[in-house]
Order: structure tokens, then sequence, then C-alpha cells
């Protein structure tokens, strides 16, 4: 090779670098470089302009390098050097533990021999990026036992909970009908073992039914807002059993937890009642509806979706009843107030507004079903308007209204007998208003359209006001 570059490269040989490229090249090779002695003086610190984190480390030259390395990398450090200077300087790379005001870094170097004067250059990689994928690794693995030691102790708890617990539990699949789970007591009853029952399908322990149509009873039964359980027969045991099935989902797939029980003959009468009261409830001509004690309603029967032409049971659930009644909020305040008041409330006639303002004449009658934790209300709601024209009013005309309005014609202007007969209707609207709502003046004047002082002047003016008690 040629000292003016005449000839740059000659069986393998490295062409002549400048010393400012050379520690380009060096510096970019690796993310830090440093020249040491043989005694380990550091003559020089390249630091890769694009790794930076290192900070600045000018401050290192012509100190030793061991005083920047941890104590168990300056044993490494003096092993490699003794095998660098004893002819092996192709030895394995070391990981060295770097320390500078209270920061350590780890650094995998090379050792390579540059002068006849023993310089050594040191070209490390920095580590730090590996040290990290590894903590990561180890946290995730850590994460992963925890998870997998819950789970252990989750299963524990289920098993023990399963085969302690005298009540009989079975767990259902949805998709396939098959048991995935069952306890010792629900196998007992079924008359199999736990072995044996676990993955068969359910239709098959019980007498007469066929899987698609059991399962498509115990799913109604689980979504339903009545829980009345199934009674069958066990196939092997021969035992009556009821049923009660409730839906979940678990890690995406649907399940039924199926709760058995024995058919004792009372609960049998009782279930029969329920299952009657449910068919009126469902089937019945009259309209029932269940409402809170605010007169939100909770659930409502198909004929009063019929009357209202409303699509289904969701577009009136959790709505105030008075939404769908003529005077709104004052019948239902009376409804409400005279059945919390004496238990029950007959033959009120209203109008019930349907979905797109249709108008049904009715007669409800309200029921208050005490309960002190959630005390409701139920009505049944009678289409009246076939029978309207033959109903008893609940206020008539008297006959002495009557006749002095008759004794007027001849005697009077028509404008006169208009005037009387206006005050007749006046006073049988007020005194129906008044029953209506138990004398209770405010509702009747809400009913009336009317403001409370001027429902107590007309009161007054047609003698009304005795039949207030505290008149």
């Amino acid at each position: 090779m040629s000292s003016r570059g005449t000839r740059y490269w000659n069986s393998g040989a490295i062409p002549l670098i400048a010393p400012d490229v050379l520690g380009n090249i060096i510096s970019s090779a690796s993310d830090l470089a440093v020249v040491i002695t043989d005694e380990g003086q550091i003559l020089s610190v390249l630091i890769n302009p694009d790794h930076r984190s290192f900070g600045r480390l000018e401050h290192w030259e012509g100190g030793n390098v061991r005083d920047f390395l941890t104590i168990e990398s300056v044993e490494k450090l003096d092993r490699r050097l003794e095998a660098f200077h004893a002819s092996q300087p192709t030895g394995p790379s070391i990981e060295l533990n770097h320390t500078d005001n209270s920061i350590e870094f780890p650094i995998r170097y090379t050792f390579h021999r540059i002068g006849p004067d023993g310089a050594v250059l040191m070209l490390g990689r920095d580590l730090r990026p590996i040290a990290e994928m590894q903590q990561q690794l180890v946290k995730a693995q850590a994460a992963l036992e925890r998870d997998y030691e819950m789970q252990r102790e989750f299963d524990t708890r289920f098993r023990v909970l399963m085969e302690t617990t005298s009540e009989p539990i079975i767990f259902v699949a949805m998709s396939s009908g098959r048991i995935t789970d069952i306890n010792k007591a629900a196998a007992n009853l079924l008359g199999g073992t736990r072995g044996d029952l676990v993955g068969s399908a359910i239709a098959q322990e019980f007498d007469g039914r066929r899987r698609g149509e059991f399962m498509e009873s115990l799913t109604n039964i689980a979504v339903s807002d009545t829980k009345i359980p199934l009674q069958l027969q066990a196939r092997r045991s021969k035992r009556q059993l009821k049923v009660l099935p409730t839906a979940f989902r678990a890690a995406g797939e649907r399940l039924l937890l199926c709760r058995l029980d024995l058919a004792e003959e009372g609960a049998v009468v009782a279930d029969e009642m329920s299952m009657h009261l449910l068919g009126f409830y469902e089937h019945g001509a009259d309209a029932i509806v269940f409402t809170n004690a605010s007169g939100t309603i909770l659930s409502a029967n198909d004929s009063f979706l019929n009357m209202l032409d409303a699509a289904n049971v969701a577009s009136v659930k959790g709505k105030p009843l008075g939404d769908f009644l003529a005077r709104g909020a004052v019948d239902s305040k009376v409804l409400i107030e005279n059945a919390s008041r004496t238990g029950q409330m007959r033959m009120y006639a209203t109008k019930l507004i349907g979905t797109y303002d249709s108008q049904t004449s009715v007669e409800i009658s309200a029921t208050y079903l005490e309960d002190q934790a959630h005390p409701a209300f139920a009505f049944s709601i009678r289409d009246a308007s076939r029978v309207e024209a033959v109903r008893v009013p609940g206020v008539g005309v008297s006959d002495d209204a009557v006749r002095s309005v008759m004794e007027l014609v001849g005697s009077a202007a028509l404008k006169d007998i208009v005037a009387e007969t206006t005050d007749v209707v006046e006073k049988m609207c007020i005194e129906t208003a008044v029953e209506l709502t138990s004398n209770n003046r405010v509702a009747a004047a809400e009913m009336l359209g009317l403001s409370r002082q001027s429902l107590y002047v007309k009161l007054r003016k047609y003698g009304l006001l005795v039949k207030d008690p505290d008149a």
C-alpha cells in the first residue's frame, strides 16, 4: 500500500484512513469506544453521535477505567486484559457495568490492539435496551405466574364451594345443551355420578324431553321477568324435580346455571297458582299494569299494549302511567292516593291515550300491593267504550235542579235559561270531581283545570263547602 494512495487495496489490505475519518468510523460502528493503555488509563473516549443517552464522558479521559466500573466489573476487566496481553487478543466479548455519578449502565466490549505502544481499543455496545427488554419479559412472566396462581386459587374455591354446598347446581352450555359441570348434590338427585353426567346432554336426563325444545324452555325462563321453575322427572332416579335456570356469559360462552330442587306437593299447588296467574296476565282480555309507588310502569301485558297500539313493552316500561291517561298526572295521582289510603280503588272512569293520540274510554281499578321494601300498584284497565252510554253517572243532576230549569221555559229568555243550565252542569262537575278525589281539593282543582282559589269560590257559591270535614 503506497503512502501516496496510488494503490488503496492489495490482497485484502486496509487502506490508509485519516485520523479524523477513523474516529468517525469508530464512533459510528459502536455505541461507546474507549482507548486505554496496558495499565488501564483512558486515553480517549468516543460516543456515537446518534446515541447520546450516556451524556458527556470527556471527564473520563486521563483517569483509570477501573474508577468508572463496579467492583465485580473491575475483576472481569483485569482477567480479560491479562488474557489479552497473553497473546489472546481475539477472546470473547465481556459485559462491564459502568458507574458514573450514581448512574449504572451495562456495556458489552470487544478488545482490539491498535498500536505498538500497547494501546487497546474497547468497542462497546449499550446493553440497556436488551436489559429493559429482559426486565419486561421478567415482569410479563411474573404477571403470568400471578394470573396462573390466582386462577388456581379461584378454581380451588369454586371446587370447594361446589362440593360443600347443599344446593344442587348444574352448569349447562347453551350452544350444545351439554352439562359442563355438576356438583355432588345435583348428581344424587339425578341418580348418577359427576363423571357420568359431565359432558352428557342435560335433556336426556329427564323423561320426555327433546334437546332443542328443552333448551328453549330453559332459555325462556332464564330471560323472563317472572322466574317460574320447570317441573320435570329425572330419568334415572324418577324423582319429581324443579329446575330454575339463570343465564350468564363467561369468556365469550353463554351458559346456564340450573338450580335443582325436589317438587313437594305444596310447592306444586303454589306453582300451579303462579302458572294460572301468569297465564291470566299474559292472555287476559283486560289490560294489567304494574307500577312502583311513584306511578312508573314496571311491567304491562299484551292487552295494555294493544289498547295503546304500542310495538313492545320496552316502549312503555319506565314511563309514568299518567303519560297514557287523558288527565295525565291528575288521574295517576287520584288512583295512587286513593289506593294507598284504602288499599284499592274501583271503577275509575277516564280515557287512555294511545301511541298515535287515539283515545279509548276505560275503567280502571287500582290495588295497592303492600311491601315495605318495594311497594307497588296493580292496575286493571277495561275497555269501556262500548258500554259508556249505559254507565251510571257518579253524581246525577237533582230533580230540583231540573225542575227549576224547566220552570224557566216561557217565563225567561233563552240566555237566562242557558245560564241557569250552565250553573247546574258546573255544580254537577264539581261534585263529581270532589267525589272522585275523595274530597281532595287540590286534586279536584287539577282535574277541573281550576286554581285552588277558584275552586273554593265555586264550592262556596254552590254550598258545597259543608263537605269539608275541617269547615
